[in-house]
């Protein structure tokens, strides 16, 4: 059966020979939900707990770092491992963004700009050595380092993408948070009807969606924490950030307790 790209595919033992899991509508639940929490996670870290963007970076860099060793050393996918890596490079990912726009005072074009420049030589260079960035290749240690760095580098394109468009500072085009939100969207939804275009590559179309993920959750977070004055719904970032991550516990303990039956009745 052809694989969907938001709908569920049969289940084969070979799934998991990769270490990451299949690309399934809850694989993209289950990614704006972390998109979300690693914007509202980041502003808590950097903002509420005034750490700031550096230091802030500084813990989420080596929370990264120890969450990816533990992922390649894995001898297969596990899914706990693997979204809590996710929320890493989110988390990450909006600190390292909010540091290029805000503290080094290049702007939201300027940051997107360099982060966009870094995520495609990351994925040219992936490519260079590996002959695919295709996700069903994650197999070998070195294949997983340019994956979740290629991951790290969407993340923060997209966290940089969400602040261009909703930010009315800093040269962002100052749209706001709803109106970003439907716009990537509106673009996610776009990418998933181009789906059914056999001619497009499923790789670049699965890209193009994670780089989108990141901005839509982006939006959805900042419209959760920020005050009403400024378009928001003013919910603490801390209370955000737990409703969130109740949520993805509760959609990855349903994912593998799926997982676990499916593989039960394939013996």
């Amino acid at each position: 059966m052809k694989e969907g790209f938001l709908m569920s595919r049969e289940f084969t033992l070979s799934d998991h020979a990769s270490k990451v899991p299949p690309i399934t509508l809850a694989f993209w639940i289950v990614k704006i939900a972390a998109t979300t929490l690693g914007e509202t996670g980041g502003d808590w870290v950097s903002m509420s707990l005034h750490l700031g963007y550096l230091i802030g970076s500084a813990i989420f860099a080596l929370l990264f770092a120890g969450l990816v060793m533990a992922q390649v050393k894995a001898q297969r996918y596990h899914a706990f491992l693997y979204w809590a890596t996710i929320v890493a490079t989110t988390t990450l990912g909006t600190t390292l963004a909010d540091f290029a726009d805000r503290s080094l005072g290049i702007g939201y074009p300027g940051g997107v700009s360099i982060v966009a420049a870094c995520l495609i030589v990351s994925l040219a260079v992936w490519y260079r050595v590996e002959g695919s960035v295709s996700v069903n290749s994650v197999e070998t240690p070195r294949v997983e380092w340019f994956y979740w760095v290629t991951i790290l580098f969407s993340q923060t394109l997209g966290t940089a993408l969400g602040d261009w468009v909703a930010g009315n500072d800093r040269g962002g085009m100052g749209l706001g948070y709803e109106t970003g939100a439907l716009i990537f969207g509106g673009l996610l939804a776009l990418v998933a009807v181009l789906y059914f275009f056999d001619a497009l590559s499923r790789t670049l179309l699965f890209w193009a969606a994670f780089v989108l993920t990141r901005p839509l959750g982006a939006t959805l977070g900042d419209f959760f924490d920020k005050p009403v004055a400024e378009g928001g719904l003013a919910v603490s970032r801390l209370s955000a950030s737990l409703i969130l991550s109740a949520f993805m516990l509760v959609c990855l303990t349903w994912m593998t307790f799926t997982d676990m039956r499916q593989r039960k009745a394939l013996r």
